[in-house]
This record gives structure tokens, sequence and C-alpha cells, in this order.
């Protein structure tokens, strides 16, 4: 164990003496600056935009809601259930909801997003989205299994989400 934590030691004080640190208002344009943002977004099954340039993408992450343009701090952020919204261009908007996943902002002004499940917005029934709601609420608070109840919260959290996504 010694061992590892040795050379462990050895490669972070190695590798420490490379690092470059950037504040938001310094942080490097390694691509020609369009101002634009190159977006790969996929789901396990499906990939919705690969290298394409956008304008924006805003996003639910457990630190917060974030809008990520061109030039963006370097960043890894978990998703949470919520809003993708793609501003593809001053015409052009697509709204997604993802279950949850992840985005890597990159310093070259790429964005990666991994999702778990993704479906157009649009693509949802709100009377059914608050029936599934009021069913995971009711099996929640019953007197199912442990285990019942913690697949119940996961769905409530979900269906919230996206019933305060179709309610907007």
């Amino acid at each position: 164990m010694s061992f590892l934590r040795s050379g462990f030691r050895s490669i972070c004080q190695a590798s420490s003496r490379q690092l470059v640190r950037s504040y938001a208002s310094e942080a490097p344009s390694a691509v020609p600056n369009s101002g634009k943002l190159l977006l790969n977004f996929v789901a396990p099954h499906q990939t919705f935009f690969k290298n394409t340039e956008v304008q924006q993408v805003n996003l639910s992450a457990t630190t917060g809601d974030m809008g990520i343009l061109g030039s963006h701090v370097p960043s890894i952020e978990q998703l949470k259930p919520g809003v993708l919204e793609v501003v593809v261009d001053a015409t052009k908007t697509e709204k997604w909801f993802v279950s949850g996943g992840f985005a890597v902002i990159n310093p070259d002004s790429s964005l990666n997003i991994n999702a778990v499940e993704a479906f157009p917005i649009d693509s949802f029934d709100k009377e059914a989205v608050s029936a599934q709601l009021a069913e995971a609420q009711r099996v929640a608070s019953g007197s199912g299994t442990e285990q019942e109840k913690a697949a119940a919260s996961i769905q409530i959290e979900v269906y919230e989400a996206l019933n305060s996504a179709l309610s907007k």
C-alpha cells in the first residue's frame, strides 16, 4: 500500500508542475473564435447531435442550472432530471427532457453530453405524466416494501421535473 502511495505521490508531484489553471475571464480558446459551441449529445442507443455548431446549451446540473456558450470554463457536470435546451441559432431552439447523465465542457469550446435517457419535450403527454406522478406518490406513501418505496421516490423526482418542464 505504501508503494502505491509513494508512486502516486511522485506522479502527482511530477505532473503538478505542468498544470495551469485559469479563471472564467481567462478561459483558453483552442478553436477559432467563432463564438460557437461544438455539441455532441448522445444517449446509449441514439445520437442527437454530432459535432454540431450551436450558439448555446442550457441544462439542469446537480450544481444548478447552467447556460453554456463557446469558451466556457472546462467542467464536468452531473445532469439531474430536467430540460436540456439547445439554441442552434437565432431562429431554431430544440428542447429535450433528460433523466440524468453527464456533461463535459472541454477547453476547445466543445460540449459532450451523455444522457441516460433523452426525449424531445413535445413527445410527452402532460395528463399521462400527472397520472404517473400521482401513482408514484401513492406507492411511496403506501405500505409497500422499502425497495418499492425507493423506486417510487426516484420516479417522483423524474415526474416532478417533467411535470414542471411541461408547465413552462
